[in-house]
């Protein structure tokens, strides 16, 4: 069976989220659009949130993806920046769900690692990479789109196993199950 589908990779911000969407057929991978969801000019974070879930309800309306992927918040030293995150990353996991479209969560460094080799790339070592493989013309201003694009080229490169199913496809169960033929002695 071809593989077919379209993958929407999620950047979560509460200044700019950035996204990204590929298609997978037959194992190439195409660009099908990326951009950013502005928040800043927004007066209160209940009013980003509200943005971040209507606006990526009409993304997966118009773009109807398989499966969603995301940036897991990485841990830094302002818990409220931290916090602020988090609701972001669960607001579009939210709207994912609202949708009945499955997703998986990715650390930065896997991602970064997954598209450069090297999982402390810059963003613009990330965005080059993605150029080149995905052949779009210019970069954007807003790195947080190829951000986006980033997440779910990783989550291809990962055959959609990522932090959410790490634990079902690395335990015992997983293993047994995977290698009937295989016995202890």
């Amino acid at each position: 069976m071809v593989e077919d589908k379209i993958i929407l990779g999620i950047d979560p911000g509460t200044t700019v989220l950035g996204y990204g969407l590929i298609h997978v057929k037959a194992k190439k991978l195409h660009m099908v659009n990326f951009g950013i969801i502005q928040l800043q000019k927004l007066p209160t974070h209940p009013d980003k949130l509200k943005r971040i879930f209507d606006r990526l309800n009409g993304i997966i309306r118009e773009f109807k993806p398989d499966e969603l992927a995301i940036e897991t918040p990485f841990f830094g030293k302002n818990v409220q920046s931290m916090l602020k995150l988090g609701r972001a990353q669960g607001v579009a996991i939210a709207a994912a769900l609202s949708n009945n479209l499955p997703f998986e969560e990715y650390s930065p460094r896997r991602i970064k690692q997954s598209i450069t080799g090297s999982g402390s790339a810059s963003k613009e070592q990330v965005a080059a990479m993605l150029q080149k493989l995905l052949k779009f013309e210019e970069i954007p201003k807003h790195l947080d789109a190829t951000d986006g694009l980033a997440v779910a080229v990783c989550h291809h490169f990962s055959k959609g196993v990522g932090e959410h199913n790490k634990s079902k496809s690395n335990d015992w169960g997983s293993f047994v199950k995977n290698n009937p033929k295989r016995k202890l002695n």
